[in-house]
């Protein structure tokens, strides 16, 4: 398969690969199994370059096709500009498909120019498919011939300047209005329709704060479950958490996709990692302490202020300038206690942080390895702590060719026997086997079959990673909707306990009934509103969370709030997402 040039912009900021040791399949479709390309050739996740004389060509053009100047092509301005074109609706459909892989219902500069390239290519003939953006001859193929776009080009240079699209290789997009809804004192007040925002994220924001932290608020639901979303929270790039007992490899996993090492890593034997380390995209490589970052608003760490000092000493960012950084964050975590060291107590709540990452991310690594297949119990509590994100964890056997290939089967039949104990699940876990680092295969202990079983492995677990930054906008979307249903099922869980204290006398007495009881009390909510009984949360958090509030301050139930939610559940989202397909289905 022919590699993309990148010879005439080097450092393109929508070109990220992958560069492992073993062979990639770039195509990860199972009905076809084309012949793997050759060794160390990255994945490819975005956009091929273009020439700068055909760069400044694009730039003049988005200025066109953006006529609001907010960074953004969306389908109502792509359906006017690409009309030009004379293509057809089939073909036009295509290339938006494509062009907007990470369905965000907009193209930036670097998916208009990829969109550009295809059209130019139906233009002349050929079939629009994934793999026309991996041609050679891209930097070199013509800008298309779109009817009428000089006559717009002409009557737009008497207009307003207007920012350029893209400068020093990083795209400057128009600092949106969505961001200051968290942060004017009137946000309640303002009703934005649908039809003005122009990304599914940006309706996701406007959805927040107009209709489901109204709700969050009254109830305090930001104190049992979440804290309070931000505009950060909603624009972070896609993460990855990596679990596991100490030495199973989990910052030796990190270097070994970055194929560097990062600021502040260390990799060893015994226990090297003792804090929990954010790697992300930056301008320069440095390591930002954990106090620091916390209070950053452009980050989406403010929520780990509620983990107080004694953790946030123990968190560190670790930016550097890296391709694969500028799509995915990585979170490297401490190594898992067992044996005696179980006993000594860490400083602050590990398994509660784990899970503050784990809503946060879209993709959650268990590591293990031959040698450390026993889960200690707190360990146990961890993976208890990712109850409700079932869906987003994934196990890896590393350092398999330690072991030949009869220890490796006993191996993974030991490993997925413990595992059956503490995922309650009736599916299986889906094991990942293979060795991530940078040495080569030991084939002399799992022969040529081990290996070839490796490489299998490993490429299926990279098509799992190329395909979080194309799925992160549905994810978003998802863990919005799973949030909104549980702030509702709280608000009907506060409102009930409400409801059931007494007016004057026998408060106290009152409240530690239902504490007591919660249990029961969960069961008369759901049957009361009908509610599925795996939505409700853990009946023993929730307890100790409330036995530090005056159930009698709570808000009684407030079924507007609750209606508001319920219209944004069943209308507004749909309608969002109906806005921001493709304009051409």
């Amino acid at each position: 398969m022919p590699r993309p040039s990148t010879s005439s912009t080097p450092h393109h900021p929508h070109l990220v690969r992958f560069p492992f040791r073993l062979r990639l399949r770039l195509c990860c479709s199972s009905s076809s199994s084309p012949p793997p390309p050759p060794p160390r050739r990255g994945m490819e996740l975005a956009r091929s370059a273009c020439s700068k004389e055909h760069h400044n060509i694009y730039a003049g053009w988005f200025a066109v096709a953006d006529p609001d100047g907010d960074g953004r092509v969306t389908g109502a301005d792509a359906t006017k500009f690409f009309a030009m074109s004379g293509l057809s609706r089939a073909d036009l459909k295509q290339v938006w498909a494509i062009a907007d892989t990470k369905r965000q219902g907009f193209l930036g500069f670097g998916e208009f120019v990829a969109a550009m390239q295809l059209v130019s290519l139906a233009q002349a003939g050929e079939e629009i498919t994934q793999d026309s953006l991996k041609r050679e001859d891209l930097s070199s193929l013509d800008p298309p011939v779109m009817e009428g776009l000089d006559e717009l080009l002409a009557r737009s240079k008497a207009g307003v300047k207007r920012v350029h699209p893209e400068e020093n290789g990083a795209p400057q997009v128009q600092v949106h209005s969505a961001n200051s809804w968290f942060s004017s004192k009137s946000a309640k007040k303002m009703q934005v329709p649908l039809t003005a925002v122009t990304s599914v994220i940006d309706g996701l924001k406007r959805l927040y704060v107009e209709k489901l932290k109204p709700l969050e608020v009254a109830y305090r639901f930001n104190d049992f479950a979440s804290p309070l979303l931000t505009s950060s929270d909603f624009d972070a790039k896609p993460m990855v958490m990596l679990l596991g007992q100490y030495s199973t490899g989990k910052t030796t996993f990190i270097k070994h996709l970055l194929q560097t090492s990062y600021p502040g890593a260390h990799v060893g034997p015994e226990p090297t990692t003792d804090r929990f380390v954010v790697v992300m995209s930056g301008s320069d490589e440095r390591t930002i302490p954990g106090n620091t970052i916390a209070v950053q608003a452009d980050m989406p760490f403010t929520g780990l202020t509620t983990f107080g000092g004694a953790f946030l000493s123990k968190f560190e960012c670790s930016q550097m300038p890296h391709p694969l950084l500028d799509h995915i964050t990585f979170v490297d975590t401490p190594g898992v206690l067992s044996g005696e060291k179980q006993r000594t107590q860490r400083s602050y709540d590990f398994t509660g942080i784990t899970s503050w990452f784990a809503a946060k991310c879209d993709l959650i690594l268990l590591l293990f390895d031959p040698h450390k297949l026993d889960i200690s119990d707190e360990f146990k509590r961890v993976i208890a702590s990712l109850r409700g994100h079932d869906d987003k964890i994934r196990v890896v056997l590393n350092k398999a060719d330690q072991v030949d290939t009869q220890q490796l089967m006993r191996v993974y039949g030991a490993l997925m026997w413990s595992l059956g104990k503490v995922l309650n699940t009736p599916e299986v876990a889906r094991v990942y086997i293979g060795s991530f680092n940078d040495k080569p295969v030991n084939e002399s202990a799992v022969g040529p079959i081990g290996k070839d079983l490796f490489e299998k492995e490993q490429d299926d677990l990279l098509c799992d990673l190329k395909d979080i930054p194309k799925k992160a906008c549905d994810r978003r979307v998802s863990e919005f909707v799973k949030r909104a249903r549980a702030a509702k099922i709280h608000a009907y869980i506060i409102g009930h306990l409400k409801k059931e204290m007494p007016a004057m006398m026998g408060k106290a007495k009152a409240q530690q009934r239902l504490i007591d009881n919660l249990g029961d009390e969960f069961a008369k909510v759901q049957r009361e509103y009908h509610l599925p009984a795996g939505d409700f949360p853990d009946v023993e958090h929730f307890k100790e969370v409330l036995g530090g509030y005056n159930i009698d301050k709570f808000e009684k139930m407030k079924p507007k709030l609750v209606q508001a939610v319920d219209d944004m559940l069943a209308y507004d989202i749909p309608e969002l997402l109906k806005n921001f397909r493709n304009p051409y289905e």
